[in-house]
């Protein structure tokens, strides 16, 4: 069913697959925006009720006919119709086959873009929360460890060759501080979703007199996209810059997938991972592949790729809305799945990673002290540059002797993480999100007039 059917002269078959190529894998999609276009429906509805386009008692009855449609939701009891175009459709013909003519009243002042709209930024404001929360976990997994192995040293590298100590304290805790700066990434694409579209129409306004503040405040938004015209254009532009973001934690992660493979190999051998974590070969029996880290890395990687692809389906498109707009969905939604998959195996893999004790007793790390023995001859007042002469002379002459005391207090150097400060970092920048204004507009929205 299409809400803007027209009569066609075209035969059956050919019909079919016109509507096959154009509904697309939309249906599927939009079942991740369903519960947010009855929230926007309800804050919609009782907007309409405010500016007279709605009676009291057909207010009452729409939202009480929404609630039941989110109830069904929320407990995997909605579904898209085959013969029903999408989720806008689906749920403006369950109003009207409950609610019959006042059912129909419930898209005045109303177009399928800004519902669209405020589905997919409801959508996305919600999914970076998830996102937000699982970052939350995998960071207290890394300042834990970083807590726990702050004296357990390990080679840190430059070009692949060793160069100076380091600790597996810095090493978690050097990404646990990688993510605070995904979060503040993630919370400049938040304040751009964070904004409502809805009354903006088909692009350019309506002659209703919407009370647009009023659904702002309904939603929980923290601001409108004021230009009715801009609303439009930020389809597209919002899912990129979300996709921006991931790609920043994409990042994060992929690259300490990399670090554990490397230092999980034999001739690291610096972790171990537990064997849940690891597969075998089908012919050498010694294998422990770490194909749980290598498939992170994969995954991560691939995510980065995302923004690409959606700018590329938006290239050159000019202002106003166009159907290629529906293939960004497809590309957008399985996205938040994917980094959710990759958060939660990483917070599960972390706890189990065990490091091996005492790496630099090795003779072969020797040289990684060098810079050691080269402060320690400026504090002894030679200049830095004799300093650095009389140690590589003493390296390549034989006569070098590793000073493996060592005595860090800069501010997030070996003997000074600073892990305190990094928490809190943390904790200010998920706490300005505030949440929880969210979740008070959402339970006054879903219990509005149900007393009554």
């Amino acid at each position: 069913m299409k809400l803007w059917q027209k009569e066609s002269s075209k035969n059956t078959s050919e019909i079919n697959v016109i509507e096959n190529f154009t509904v697309g894998n939309d249906r599927e999609m939009d079942l991740y925006l369903a519960e947010f276009d009855v929230l926007g429906s309800m804050a919609h509805a009782i907007m309409l009720e405010s500016i007279g386009l709605l009676k009291a008692d057909e207010l009452g009855s729409l939202l009480k006919e929404c609630r039941k449609i989110y109830n069904d939701i929320v407990n995997d009891k909605f579904l898209i119709e085959k013969n029903i175009e999408d989720v806008h459709s689906q749920v403006e013909w369950l109003l009207t086959q409950a609610l019959g003519d006042t059912g129909k009243k419930i898209h005045s002042g109303r177009s399928r873009n800004d519902q669209v709209l405020v589905d997919l930024k409801l959508f996305m404001r919600h999914q970076i929360r998830v996102i937000i929360q699982k970052i939350e976990w995998v960071f207290r997994h890394l300042i834990e460890k970083s807590e726990i192995h702050k004296d357990d040293l390990l080679p840190g590298y430059t070009h692949l060759q060793i160069a100076m100590p380091s600790s597996f304290g810095l090493w978690f805790g050097a990404y646990a501080e990688s993510l605070v700066d995904d979060v503040n990434i993630l919370q400049g694409a938040y304040k751009v979703v964070n904004k409502n579209p809805l009354g903006s129409g088909a692009g350019y306004g309506s002659s209703f007199p919407l009370n647009r503040t009023l659904t702002t405040e309904l939603l929980g938004f923290d601001d409108l996209n004021y230009n009715v015209v801009y609303a439009q254009m930020t389809r597209g532009k919002t899912e990129y810059v979300v996709l921006s973001a991931l790609t920043s934690l994409a990042t994060t992660l992929s690259r300490m997938a990399m670090d554990i493979c490397l230092y999980n190999s034999q001739n690291f051998g610096f972790l171990t991972l537990p064997d849940d974590f690891t597969t075998g070969s089908s012919i050498m029996p010694h294998k422990k592949n770490p194909d749980v880290a290598e498939l992170l890395r994969a995954k991560t990687n691939r995510l980065k790729g995302l923004p690409t692809e959606l700018a590329f389906v938006t290239s050159n498109l000019p202002s106003g809305y166009h159907r290629d707009m529906q293939i960004l969905k497809e590309i957008l939604m399985p996205a938040f799945d994917q980094v959710i998959e990759c958060l939660d195996i990483t917070a599960m893999m972390l706890p189990n990673i065990q490091v091996k004790d005492d790496l630099l007793a090795d003779k072969k790390y020797d040289p990684i002290f060098s810079v050691e023995r080269v402060n320690e001859l400026v504090m002894q007042g030679l200049p830095f540059r004799d300093a650095y002469l009389q140690v590589k002379d003493e390296i390549f002459g034989g006569t070098y002797e590793a000073p493996r005391e060592l005595n860090h207090t800069l501010e997030g150097s070996l003997g000074n993480l600073c892990n305190g400060e990094i928490v809190q970092m943390m904790n200010d920048v998920i706490k300005s999100f505030e949440f929880e204004k969210i979740d008070a507009a959402f339970v006054k929205l879903l219990n509005w007039g149900a007393d009554q």
